[in-house]
């Protein structure tokens, strides 16, 4: 648009998500399949919240962690998947500027919330493992909310600033985004106005809430993969290793794909691979981080296991 008097030309209200568009006879498969998986995000991280609430023995760092983690994907998948549900339904890919944006504000507070959240919990576990004879002083529950909450705070504050940019561009056509949510730079690349500030912006809120959390989270698990070799006990050895080599690779999967989409240059044969690379941050990992962080956890199965009994013996007694 530029040479352009955009000032004259109509601003649009509406902008088209064009999601999966360029595949229509597979319509019903991805509306099924996107429907079993908010399902299963949605039961697996609920269930995790209310054993954590529920239960006093889980009052502990680690599991407030993973308790606020659950409650951020619950949170995280619903800006994403019902609004492509009834897309991939009804066929209406409509959505308006001002929605666009609203979707765009919660969708990047809360990734930017859960990039340091993983950090948090990665320095929890190093503090767990290396520092055991000092981790009662170093993390308490108290210090656990606290960083929480400033980790729901920065996110917030991030996304803010970054919208309030966004305000301020003006939209005129065309209204097309190439994606199934309102990702920021196809948004930007609709708009008449200057963009050279707001790509900018966004590339420095990115960076900030990716790349430091990301380089946290390598240094702690590397401390405990040394203090790991150390362990003389083969079984322990076994136990710890077991646990953190499926930890890393679902965190690099949600770091990297982050960083692939929104930092790396970007080209118009690329766009394809961002919008199926997207999938990873938004639908896998809220999918299998409860899988993969907490129901395979002994304490966890236990207690799920002693509330499905007590359920089932209410029902009993019900019945009677």
């Amino acid at each position: 648009m530029e040479g352009t008097d955009w000032r004259n030309q109509t601003t649009i209200t509406e902008l088209i998500l064009l999601g999966f568009g360029e595949l229509p006879d597979l319509k019903i498969l991805l509306f099924l399949m996107f429907l079993v998986i908010y399902m299963a995000t949605m039961a697996g991280n609920t269930l995790i919240v209310m054993l954590v609430v529920a239960d006093q023995h889980f009052h502990t760092p680690m599991y407030l962690f993973l308790g606020n983690l659950s409650y951020l994907e619950i949170c995280y998948t619903s800006t994403f998947l019902p609004r492509l549900l009834v897309s991939l339904l009804t066929g209406d890919r409509t959505i308006s500027v001002s929605g666009c944006i609203t979707q765009l504000y919660f969708s990047g507070s809360l990734a930017a919330t859960e990039c340091y959240l993983l950090a948090a919990m990665s320095y929890d576990q190093y503090l767990a493992i290396c520092k055991a004879l000092h981790y009662s002083t170093l993390m308490n529950n108290s210090f656990c909310l606290q960083l929480a909450a400033g980790e729901w705070l920065n996110g917030c504050l991030a996304s803010i600033i970054f919208v309030l940019f966004l305000s301020h561009l003006i939209f005129c056509g065309p209204n097309e985004i190439d994606h199934f949510y309102c990702d920021p730079i196809p948004l930007i690349e609709l708009s008449c106005s200057d963009t050279h500030l707001s790509i900018l912006v966004d590339f420095i809120i990115v960076s900030l809430f990716t790349l430091p959390p990301f380089l946290l989270t390598l240094t702690s698990y590397v401390f405990i993969l040394d203090s790991t070799l150390r362990i003389s006990s083969t079984i322990g050895r076994q136990k710890v290793f077991s646990t953190y080599s499926s930890h890393l690779p679902v965190v690099t999967i949600f770091y990297g794909t982050i960083i692939i989409v929104y930092m790396l240059p970007k080209h118009d044969t690329l766009r394809d691979l961002n919008k199926v690379v997207s999938l990873c941050f938004t639908v896998l990992t809220p999918l299998v981080n409860p899988l993969i962080y907490s129901l395979r956890n002994r304490e966890v199965k236990e207690a799920l296991s002693k509330a499905l009994c007590i359920c089932g013996f209410h029902k009993n007694m019900q019945r009677l």
